[in-house]
């Protein structure tokens, strides 16, 4: 046994999970396989490549975060379709149990 195994039966055993014998042996071959590309990939030189996590430039692109005029409070509750005691009134999202 590599030092790279992953017994299956044993993950599915702490997730919780019921394998059948055909999806243990899927899952294993799946997992030799996505470790077999990764055993591929130490071997190749990156020996000066800074690491990236995207192959081009990302710059994020944000405003300037200055406040501005809004709507004043009683022009809000003015066109709000329901206000209670000088609030806006919403319909109940939450079932009580």
């Amino acid at each position: 046994m590599s030092k790279d195994h992953i017994d299956v039966n044993y993950l599915a055993n702490l997730a919780r999970l019921n394998l059948t014998e055909e999806e243990s042996i899927t899952f294993q071959r799946q997992i030799e396989d996505i470790l077999g590309y990764i055993n591929k990939l130490e071997e190749l030189d990156i020996d000066g490549i800074e690491p990236t996590a995207h192959a081009s430039p990302v710059f994020d692109r944000v405003r300037e975060d200055v406040t501005k005029p809004s709507l004043e409070r009683d022009a809000f509750l003015n066109i709000a379709p329901s206000v209670s005691n000088d609030q806006l009134k919403v319909p109940k999202v939450i079932e009580e149990l």
